[in-house]
């Protein structure tokens, strides 16, 4: 005699050696014997032979509707052996019974397992939904299919088009779209990014980088608002005119200089600030923009501003416009250049002109000034502002301090980069610098003395950081520094400009001591400056690769800093190179470019060959980095 019976999840069929009623002695097909329990057996048969039963038994279960078979089901709990003689419309063979059983067992959406060979029909609303859920897998399943083919043969999916930031910055593993593509990646070798380059996903790898910085950063876009320029109480007009000195990019001037002379002889030095907080308030819709966005930010060829353009052309201190201006007065020595005295003020000021780096340094530099070449607007203006500038750096104890350091400059024009360099120290730079860091240590001291509440920025054992308490900046060499002549750039400024204004107006400060909103301003401009300024180091780093693309660059020289870790000469662009063999710190090498990543940011190159080592100027210059 054999048997039809099941044993884990699935039936098998043997032959009995042993039938002790509750549990059996049986030998399979193959020849092994086992023992099993009396209650898993479903059928005894004597023919077909146990060879060849089970494939009768799937025909027979291949042959069988299981639509109609649900269809044949009563409605409730039922045995497999009495719906084969129902669906048969006889006694039912072995194989008839076990083919119906099988069915039952394959189609569990239509047929609830209640026991051994027992059965309950599903419910019609309980299939229907179970059918319509299979249906969608199934589906499903050809479409990761074919997004996973297309993708492998670098062929974009028309379905990826709309979803690539997703795909790129925040993926969703348990989408379809993110299987396919990790899928595609595991059989091509490539990163997401490489693979969907490969797919025409990303036409441009520098809005690859931006559309990541400004997803993080500016989810709702870059865009403003329509907002008003709140009017201000009208202010006196100043006596003096200003200039202005920026960059040839500057669009937020927000400082200015005027040099007039008392009737005692001395001089009379007004650095002067863009006042936008005149009209921007705290929790209004302008103040709401800056708070959000903290900062401006800067990137080569490009920058998104801290304000609408509409409030920084109210208060950028352009050319041939009367300004609101918070100025700072110095009476200088007309004879020692010493500083005798300060005066700040809120006023309205004319600005002259607005002067450029770009054509000011060939004229104003140390080589005109060394031979007292004053053909220029400004000349006499500049020349005693410089001085001054020596005076101030003195009074620091900076005096004499020599950091050869460049500043780069980015040009970006048509996806095209040039680079330049110059050298950081300038007549313009120390101009610009001194009477900056003048005017804000005076104005923290001005707060700190009033005990009014400000932010500061301190330095101590070479750490950097912000403080709602006055302290020194040992770097800088004074005593108190707040940022407070940036205000159409940075929050921290503006924010800082409204404790001024308050003070000189005799009026209760805007931000008390300890106020928690001075605390969530710092943490927050804290956490937003840090990211802008590494988005801009990197696009920096982005734009140097793409020169070195451009300009079809194969070898190129920098000096060691230490171990394998290089600065590339002429373009602000670091890196480590492997191959590099054991060499002093300084020592110039020359590297041959094997590859550039625009995607990673990376690139590899081969050590070729090492000079000399690098002059005192360029020594300098890394151990200052």
């Amino acid at each position: 005699m054999n048997i039809f019976y099941e044993e884990d999840g699935g039936f098998k069929v043997g032959s009995i050696m042993t039938d002790n009623d509750t549990s059996l002695q049986i030998e399979s097909i193959q020849g092994k014997r086992s023992k099993i329990k009396g209650a898993n057996v479903l059928l005894r048969f004597e023919k077909p032979a146990l060879g060849e039963f089970m494939a009768q038994a799937e025909q027979v279960s291949a042959e069988i509707d299981v639509d109609f078979l649900w269809e044949s089901c009563p409605a409730e709990e039922f045995g497999f052996d009495a719906l084969a003689e129902e669906y048969f419309g006889h006694k039912p063979a072995a194989v008839e019974a076990a083919g119906i059983v099988i069915r039952l067992h394959s189609a569990p959406m239509y047929f609830y397992k209640k026991g051994k060979g027992h059965y309950k029909a599903a419910p019609a609303e309980a299939l229907k939904s179970a059918l319509a859920s299979a249906e969608k897998k199934r589906l499903q399943a050809e479409l990761l299919a074919r997004y996973t083919e297309e993708l492998s043969a670098f062929r974009l999916p028309p379905e990826f088009a709309d979803k690539m930031s997703h795909l790129l910055y925040s993926p969703d593993r348990n989408t379809l779209e993110v299987k396919a593509l990790e899928a595609a990646c595991a059989a091509t070798g490539l990163s997401p990014a490489h693979l969907l380059e490969r797919c025409g996903g990303i036409p441009s790898t520098k809005d690859y980088h931006l559309n990541r910085f400004l997803l993080e950063n500016f989810p709702h876009g870059t865009g403003f608002p329509e907002v008003t320029v709140e009017p201000h109480a009208e202010l006196p007009l100043a006596e003096v005119t200003a200039f202005s000195i920026d960059d040839a990019s500057t669009t937020e001037i927000d400082d200015a200089f005027s040099v007039a002379q008392l009737p005692n002889g001395n001089w009379h030095i007004g650095v002067h600030i863009a006042a936008p907080a005149l009209g921007i308030t705290p929790n209004t819709p302008v103040d709401d923009i800056a708070a959000a966005r903290l900062s401006t930010v800067y990137m080569p060829g490009s920058k998104i501003t801290m304000l609408p353009e509409n409030v920084v052309q109210e208060y950028t201190l352009c050319a041939d416009k009367i300004c609101p201006a918070l100025s700072c007065y110095l009476e200088v020595d007309s004879a020692t250049l010493a500083v005798l005295g300060t005066e700040s003020r809120l006023e309205r000021l004319h600005i002259s002109a607005n002067l450029r780096h770009d054509t000011l340094e060939p004229l104003f530099n140390e080589n005109t000034l060394a031979e007292c070449k004053l053909d220029y607007p400004y000349a006499s203006e500049l020349t005693l502002l410089w001085n001054l500038s020596h005076k101030l750096e003195a009074a620091r104890g900076k005096a004499g301090e020599i950091q050869q350091q460049f500043d780069y400059n980015f040009n970006v024009e048509n996806d095209v980069v040039s680079i330049s360099k110059r050298l950081r120290g300038s007549p313009i730079d120390k101009v610009v610098a001194e009477l900056m860091i003048f005017v804000n240590s005076t104005w923290g001291k001005l707060l700190a003395d009033n005990e009014v509440a400000g932010i500061y920025r301190t330095q101590n054992n070479g750490k950097v950081k912000m403080s709602t308490v006055a302290a020194p900046h040992q770097g800088l060499g004074v005593a108190q520094y707040m940022w407070s002549s940036s205000p159409l750039r940075r929050y921290i400024d503006l924010v800082n400009q409204r404790q001024i204004i308050q003070l000189l107006r005799n009026e209760a400060p805007v931000y008390a001591k300890n106020d928690t909103a001075l605390f969530t301003v710092l943490s927050n401009f804290d956490a937003a400056y840090t990211a802008y300024n590494d988005f801009q180091r990197q696009m920096e780093r982005y734009w140097c690769l793409r020169w070195l693309i451009q300009e079809k660059i194969q070898h190129v020289e920098g000096a060691l800093i230490r171990e394998n870790l290089v600065r590339l000469s002429g373009i602000p662009l670091v890196g480590r190179f492997p191959s590099i063999p054991e060499l002093p710190p300084a020592t110039m090498v020359t590297l041959e470019i094997e590859a550039i990543d625009l995607l990673e940011l990376s690139f590899t190159a081969r050590f070729v060959s090492a000079a000399a080592v690098a002059t005192v100027e360029t020594v300098a210059v890394e151990a200052a980095a």
